[in-house]
């Protein structure tokens, strides 16, 4: 089982950034058998959504309402899982949670808090 700890969310006025980070920490045996990981968002009353995934081809996939303007990456060592958020707008608001997937499972964090507004 692989842990995973959200950080970086916080207040942004609309048209500014924000980082966030997912560090993920477990054996070398599952850290390795990570096939996915992704970024995903749910706003009040709403459901939880896919925002960005980063897949062990390399291979990123953005939701629309994203595209263009957020970022995902990994770092070298693969315990780290970043989101470069970059004009944000107030319906960007929600929990932002990081998740993975491997042939033994899959975990979420706990979550990051985004909030946009002026």
């Amino acid at each position: 089982q692989v842990q995973l700890v959200e950080s970086g969310g916080g207040l942004v006025q609309p048209g500014g950034s924000l980082r966030l980070s997912c560090a993920a920490s477990g054996s070398i045996r599952s850290m390795n058998a990570i096939t996915a990981m992704a970024w995903h968002r749910q706003a009040p009353g709403k459901e939880r959504e896919l925002v960005a995934g980063l897949y062990l081809s390399g291979l990123t996939k953005y939701a629309d309402s994203v595209k263009g303007r957020f970022t995902i990456s990994r770092d070298m060592s693969k315990s780290t899982l970043w989101l470069q958020m970059n004009n944000l707008n107030i319906e960007d608001t929600a929990v932002y949670y990081c998740n993975y997937v491997s042939p033994y499972g899959g975990s979420w964090g706990q979550g990051t808090q985004v909030t946009v507004s002026s």
